[in-house]
C-alpha cells in the first residue's frame, strides 16, 4: 500500500510547472486546400511542441535531457486562468493566426481577401476585477455605452479614457443571446501594473471577431493545434496553391513563427523542441524568426539546436513573408 501511494504521488502530484518536448511536423498540404489551387512537388510543414503539467517523473526527466524544457506556469497561465481556458485562448490564436496568413498569402498572390468585423470576443479575465465575475469566456462585446465597436482598437479606444469607478455599459451576445452588462471601472492589480495607475474592467487580450471574404475559398483542419506560431508556414503553403509555380521546388521545407498584416515574422517558444521534430522527419530547410538580426533571435536558438543533434538541414533566417519567398524562388529544383 506504501509503495502503491508513493507511485500515485510521484505521478498524479502536479508542481507548478509545464514540461515541452518535441511534436509533430505536420504536412501542411494535407490540412490545407485552396479551391481549385494548384499541387506541389515537395512540402511545407507546421512543427509543434507537445506540453504538459509537470509531475515529479516530468520534472526529472527535463532536468536530464537536452530535447524536454521546464516552464514555470506564471510564464504560461495569466493570472486566474485554467487550463482549460488557456487552451481555449491557444485555438482562438490558432484561428486568428490561420486567417492573417490567408490575407497575407491572397493578397500577394493577387487574390481577393479582406476582413469583415463583428466585434471583441473576451479571451481572459482578470481575477477580482469587474469583468470576471460579469463576463465569460467567449462573450462577444458589440456596444461600449450604446457606441458600437468592432475591433480592439476600437473597445480600448472606447475605455481608454475611463476613470476609477466610472460605471460601463458593454452590450454583448453570449450563446447567440444579446444581453447589457453594467461594470465600474477599477483599477489593476499590482502583479498587472506595479504603478497602480493604469484603468480598465478586468479583460486581457481580446480578440475581434470577425470573418474572412476570400476567393476562390480554402479550408485549414488543424484540429487541436493550438496557438500563433504556425502562421509563416500556412501563409507559405496556402499561397503555393494559389500560384502556379511550385515553390517547394521538390524539399521539406519546415519552419516555425508567427506572421502578422504586414507579413513580418515573430518570434515564438519552443523553436528547438521544433528543430528537433523536423529534423526527425528530414526536413531540407527550417525557416526560423530572424528577429532583425538579434542576437537572442529564434535563428540562433535553432542553429543550436541543430548543432547539438548534429542536424543535416539548413536552418533558414526569416524576417518576412518576402523574405522566405526570396529564398525559395532563388532555390535550385532538386
Amino acid at each position: 500500500m506504501i509503495i502503491l501511494f508513493l507511485l500515485l504521488f510521484i505521478n498524479l502530484y502536479h508542481l507548478p510547472y509545464y514540461f515541452s518536448k518535441p511534436g509533430d511536423a505536420n504536412v501542411l498540404n494535407t490540412i490545407i486546400e485552396v479551391e481549385g489551387g494548384y499541387e506541389d512537388e515537395g512540402t511545407f510543414m507546421l512543427t509543434t511542441v507537445r506540453m504538459g503539467k509537470a509531475n515529479i517523473v516530468n520534472y526529472l526527466l527535463a532536468q536530464i535531457s537536452d530535447t524536454r524544457e521546464l516552464i514555470h506556469e506564471e510564464y504560461i497561465l495569466r493570472s486566474g486562468e485554467t487550463d482549460q481556458e488557456y487552451h481555449q485562448r491557444q485555438l482562438l490564436m490558432m484561428s486568428s493566426s490561420q486567417d492573417i496568413a490567408t490575407i497575407v498569402a491572397y493578397q500577394q498572390a493577387g487574390k481577393e481577401a479582406y476582413f469583415q468585423n463583428y466585434g471583441v470576443l473576451v479571451t481572459g479575465m482578470i481575477e477580482d476585477m469587474p469583468a470576471y465575475d460579469l463576463l465569460e469566456l467567449g462573450d462577444l462585446i458589440v456596444t461600449v455605452n450604446d457606441t458600437q465597436v468592432k475591433t480592439v482598437d476600437e473597445l480600448l479606444a472606447q475605455l481608454g479614457d475611463q476613470q476609477q469607478n466610472n460605471k460601463v455599459s458593454l452590450s454583448i451576445i453570449r450563446d447567440e443571446q444579446k444581453s447589457e452588462v453594467e461594470l465600474f471601472v477599477t483599477s489593476f492589480p499590482e502583479e498587472v501594473d506595479p504603478t497602480g495607475k493604469r484603468m480598465g474592467i478586468g479583460i486581457t487580450s481580446p480578440i475581434t471577431k470577425r470573418e474572412l471574404i476570400i476567393s476562390p475559398n480554402v479550408t485549414i483542419d488543424t484540429k487541436k493545434i493550438g496557438g500563433p506560431s504556425a502562421g509563416l508556414m500556412f501563409s507559405l503553403e496556402i499561397y503555393n496553391q494559389l500560384v502556379e509555380e511550385d515553390l517547394t521546388k521538390g524539399y521539406n521545407i519546415a519552419g516555425t513563427g508567427t506572421i502578422n498584416e504586414e507579413g513580418e515574422v515573430g518570434r515564438i517558444g519552443g523553436v528547438k523542441q521544433k528543430v528537433i521534430a523536423a529534423e526527425r522527419v528530414g526536413a531540407d530547410f527550417f525557416f526560423a524568426p530572424n528577429e532583425f538580426n538579434s542576437k537572442t533571435s529564434n535563428y540562433q536558438e535553432a542553429l543550436e539546436a541543430s548543432e547539438l543533434i548534429n542536424g543535416k538541414m539548413e536552418i533558414v533566417p526569416i524576417d518576412s513573408f518576402e523574405d522566405a519567398i526570396t529564398f525559395l524562388e532563388n532555390l535550385e529544383p532538386k
